[in-house]
């Protein structure tokens, strides 16, 4: 598979990642048998970059990919994770003493000395325009615990902010034919600077595959069903902040502009592998079929100009009045 680079940092990952959330928790369950078999068979299609964080699962997740890598130690993986979401979000919180004690964390779940990437996980905005923070990060890798850091942010406004930090590695950010947003300003920007972008919640937690109706019900522990108004954290996350109904009716239109060969997944998956800026994309996948046709989404022809327009028609007829003005 392809592998980008991320231009300050100079890591490989492949183009197509594979987001862990749902591996940890609030997707549902998922067995650690499954778990581990999603995680070889994103390998075997040659996914090179694992996306985790302390709070999946309170470190499930960190461990299930520790467990697999033991087993594993032929490959070569860049693993990213994330740190912040485990206490109270107030910007007082992010000082190095928290910092060294979540780093120790997520160095004893993934079983290494010395973490690839490590990313602030959506802190309260002002943490960006933070000098101190940012110290703080640069004394983690004086002090060999970490390789590179980089940011997840919400907004464009807090990844623009990120990218002008002049050791920032990479932005995480939600990307996908529902949310546009950043295409006008943050990915060129993360390019002219260096910054490697990750794509997350490509599919609109699941709706951009086309499989639900307005009457699907998702489990309780599913944050579909309990995150859907931002009772738990930052709507955006949840559908990428699109009303369920019209986020139904919008992705009936999207299936509807696959390519021959293409599921819907795919179409979408591809979409953002074709913007400019990106480096990877990191779906979940609960299955190790879904693992599989998320990774061939890089093998497959790029979508024609044609393609490109009628999926900025439909965000812009039905979507962009819903989240461009929030995020």
């Amino acid at each position: 598979m392809e592998e980008r680079v991320f231009g300050r940092s100079g890591q490989q990952a492949s183009v197509v990642g594979l987001g862990t959330w749902q591996l940890g928790a609030d997707w549902g369950d998922v067995d650690d048998k499954e778990a581990l078999a999603v995680l070889e068979a994103a390998a075997e299609t040659g996914v090179t970059f694992f996306d985790t964080a302390d709070v999946y699962g309170d470190g499930r997740s960190e461990q299930t990919i520790a467990a697999f890598l033991r087993g594993r130690p032929d490959l070569q993986l860049l693993v990213a994770t994330k740190m912040g979401r485990r206490v109270d979000q107030i910007p007082e919180n992010y000082v190095l003493d928290n910092f060294r004690a979540w780093n120790d964390r997520s160095r004893r779940n993934l079983g290494v000395d010395r973490l690839d990437l490590v990313q602030l996980h959506c802190p309260p905005t002002p943490v960006y325009s933070t000098d101190e923070v940012f110290d703080a990060l640069e004394t983690l890798v004086a002090e060999e615990r970490i390789a590179a850091y980089g940011v997840s942010v919400e907004t464009c406004a807090e990844a623009l902010t990120a990218i002008a930090r002049p050791n920032v590695a990479s932005v995480q950010i939600i990307l996908n034919p529902f949310r546009m947003k950043p295409l006008a300003e943050v990915l060129p920007a993360a390019r002219e600077a260096g910054v490697g972008i990750i794509a997350r919640v490509p599919l609109a937690s699941g709706l951009l595959s086309g499989k639900y109706t307005k009457d699907t019900v998702f489990a309780e522990n599913d944050h579909r069903t309990f995150n859907r108004h931002g009772a738990a954290f930052d709507q955006g996350e949840t559908f990428s902040g699109v009303d369920f109904e019209t986020g139904v009716e919008a992705a009936g239109e999207f299936s509807a502009l696959a390519p021959e060969g293409f599921t819907p997944t795919q179409l979408a998956l591809r979409w953002i592998i074709q913007q400019p800026g990106v480096t990877s994309v990191i779906p979940g996948a609960r299955s190790p079929e879904q693992a599989r046709a998320n990774a061939a989404a890089a093998a497959l022809p790029e979508l024609s100009a044609e393609t490109l327009t009628a999926i900025r028609e439909l965000y812009d007829r039905r979507i962009k009045d819903q989240v461009e003005s929030r995020w």
